[in-house]
């Protein structure tokens, strides 16, 4: 167990690993990184979809909008110089009815605002492109969106930061607390450190409160189910099909997505869920549940966004209603074209309980010597690299 550290991150998910590579091309040594699993990734981070986004949703000038469409590309580069697998499948936001076209526009004016490379296409464009979907008049086109293997991009960054000398992962080692301003609590015995990262993803609220730092903000977390096509019926997909999505909620529907092993995927649903770990109906469901639930009672009271996806989401568990948003994205889909997967994740979506909203953009709040990074939402993956080099350069760098 080390017992000493330069800086300490808390979190080998994708932020973790990629913050630490940043610090080791700023010159830092002596990094240690703490995982609570025997694996890095195994969260969020590793069960994904594996798209690279390509900075279309996100409102300009935030940070989403800014870190999204140069993370992209950074990536993409990484895999191609590390042989990782990458399929640039591209990516068509179709529209369901006239109704979805003003918001279909207003993406396309953000994804400009925001320098992506996206195309208004016409019905027998997206037939060219993309010839299982569908759309009403106008769809829009993202030739930059890419697919990647997210445990191929993991294993390699760790590969990468263990041969440095400079970076350990230490793991099956659990945050528990802090004493007094240098020294971190885990379960296997006490860390001291010079400068405390807090990358610990779904867990990053609790971490930051431990620090007496962002006590007004909490996680909640939303489902994500999977089920896939069939694989007579996936080869007909070219590559990822999405629908239009509510942009007042931060969550992108249901869509297809071609895999880099040609595999389709169809979700993910965002169910309001009873853990930070409940992949399953109960699984994952532990004494927190109570206070997940209480939570999102004030939200559903005082939220009217939220009140539409508790009652728009937790139906889909139900094969008709989750078929039914699958359905309208594509010409020809029957009921059993759709086969079951074991695949699901969990979104942890941070709310300012002042305002009773969903916090839409990345959050990092720095607090002496530690820096918080306590919204690492979708595109978090896509925006890793770029991301972590802004937390290095705006609240490390020079303090650390």
């Amino acid at each position: 167990m080390v017992e000493v550290a330069r800086i300490l991150i808390c979190g080998a998910g994708i932020i973790g690993l990629t913050i630490a590579r940043e610090l080791i091309k700023a010159g830092y040594g002596d990094i240690v990184l703490i995982e609570k699993e025997n694996a890095p990734g195994k969260h969020a981070s590793g069960r994904n979809s594996g798209v690279l986004h390509a900075g279309i949703y996100y409102t300009p000038n935030t940070l989403r909008a800014k870190s999204c469409l140069k993370g992209n590309m950074l990536m993409k580069e990484y895999c191609r110089q590390r042989g990782l697998p990458l399929f640039e499948s591209g990516k068509v936001i179709v529209a369901k009815n006239e109704q979805e076209i003003p918001i279909l526009k207003e993406l396309f004016k953000r994804a400009t605002a925001n320098g992506a490379k996206v195309e208004l296409i016409d019905e027998q464009q997206l037939n060219e492109i993309e010839p299982a979907a569908k759309t009403c008049e106008t769809a829009l086109y993202s030739s930059d969106t890419a697919v990647v293997s997210p445990k191929a991009v993991l294993d390699s960054l760790c590969d990468d930061l263990i041969k440095t000398g400079s970076v350990k992962i230490v793991k099956n080692t659990e945050f528990k607390g802090i004493r007094g301003n240098t020294t971190c609590v885990t379960n296997k015995g006490s860390i001291e450190f010079g400068t405390f990262i807090n990358a610990a993803g779904a867990y990053s609220d609790k971490v930051a409160h431990a620090f007496g730092v962002g006590r007004e903000f909490s996680l909640v977390p939303f489902k994500g189910i999977y089920r896939k096509l069939r694989p007579e019926k996936a080869s007909e997909i070219r590559g990822s099909i999405y629908p239009v999505p509510d942009i007042r909620n931060p969550f992108l529907g249901v869509h297809f997505t071609r895999g880099i092993d040609g595999s389709v995927y169809l979700g993910p649903t965002a169910i309001p869920a009873l853990g930070r770990e409940n992949y399953g109906i109960l699984k994952g469901v532990d004494s927190e549940a109570i206070e997940i639930l209480r939570r999102a009672a004030v939200l559903f009271s005082e939220n009217p966004k939220f009140r539409e996806v508790v009652f728009t989401e937790p139906k889909k568990y139900l094969f008709k209603y989750f078929f039914e948003d699958a359905r309208v994205l594509v010409k020809d889909l029957k009921p059993e074209d759709v086969i079951p997967s074991d695949k699901a994740g969990i979104r942890p979506q941070l709310v300012d309980w002042k305002t009773k909203e969903l916090v839409t953009d990345f959050m990092v709040v720095k607090d002496g010597n530690s820096v918080h990074v306590l919204n690492s939402i979708s595109p978090a993956f896509t925006s890793s690299m770029d991301f972590a080099r802004f937390i290095v350069n705006n609240y490390i760098k020079n303090t650390a």
